[in-house]
């Protein structure tokens, strides 16, 4: 069993929510229920698969962290769909020069969102380690002690807003369809569970393609300058083409988190940690 999840479990889930989610004859309209369902599948499964193939049984253990991770995940979900319901529709209403390509299927609409999103995605997120301020605020996402499936939407809700607005505006400026961000929006938030999972899985030699977790938990560490790599949400070919891709090696317990070892570890004073703390470190 272990040998099956280790190569399998993440192409096979990955497969199985893309598959789901883009067989829906209307992505957007299906997005209120029937879309959070399949992605609350999808990470479910990966919570399941954590408790059959650990890959460091240390942080099987809660640390104090599942309670704001909870509301991390229930904050995410609330972003994603006023997203997709309110600021997506209105922005393209007042920003979309109409050039996105009106006869293509739902899966390459898709595909070209995920690419533009995960662009911005990679540069807001290696900006809020360079910017002191933009490091205020995506410190939270740095302070958990260990990885696993509930972290990976461990957000500042104002570090998740800047994160995502170079994406959005540009597929607003498009005039991408509306159902192709609901699709990826629900296929992302899966990955982003296998990206912090504690699961002995591997990609073998893909894992330098994808921001899975072998790759990621090296962006994790503890050590500030070790830290700086590996910024890709789900494509590390930007890490690649910009010098900031690191193999890695393994990470285990001790060796992640922040430097501070006072860092508040609540999901509201993690919030208010911004405006009242000093600059901290990694």
């Amino acid at each position: 069993m272990q040998h099956f999840i280790r190569w399998l479990a993440y192409p096979l889930v990955m497969a199985a929510t893309c598959l789901a989610i883009l067989g829906l004859p209307n992505a957007a309209s299906a997005s209120v229920l029937v879309l959070p369902a399949i992605t609350l599948a999808g990470v479910l499964t990966v919570g399941a698969l954590e408790r059959l193939a650990p890959y460091e049984p240390a942080w099987l253990h809660s640390d104090g962290d599942v309670l704001a991770d909870i509301q991390y995940n229930v904050l995410g979900v609330i972003l994603l769909q006023a997203s997709i319901f309110i600021v997506y529709p209105a922005s393209s209403s007042m920003l979309s020069l109409d050039l996105w390509p009106k006869h293509w299927p739902l899966w390459a609409n898709v595909l070209t969102v995920a690419v533009i999103v995960d662009f911005g995605l990679y540069w807001m997120h290696r900006w809020s380690h360079d910017w002191k301020l933009l490091w205020r605020f995506h410190q939270p996402h740095h302070s958990p002690r260990r990885l696993y499936w509930l972290n990976g939407e461990r957000r500042h809700v104002i570090s998740a807003l800047i994160l995502a607005a170079p994406g959005l505006t540009t597929v607003a400026l498009l005039g991408a369809p509306q159902a192709a961000l609901a699709a990826w929006f629900a296929i992302l938030p899966v990955h982003l569970a296998f990206q912090h999972a504690n699961i002995d899985y591997s990609l073998g030699p893909f894992r330098v393609l994808f921001g899975v977790a072998e790759m990621h938990r090296w962006h994790h560490k503890r050590d500030y300058e070790d830290a700086q790599v590996n910024f890709g949400e789900v494509l590390l070919v930007w890490d690649w083409l910009f010098g900031t891709q690191h193999g890695g090696s393994r990470i285990g317990a001790g060796e992640l988190g922040l430097r501070d070892t006072s860092y508040p570890k609540g999901f509201w004073s993690q919030h208010l940690a911004p405006f009242r703390a000093r600059q901290r470190q990694l």
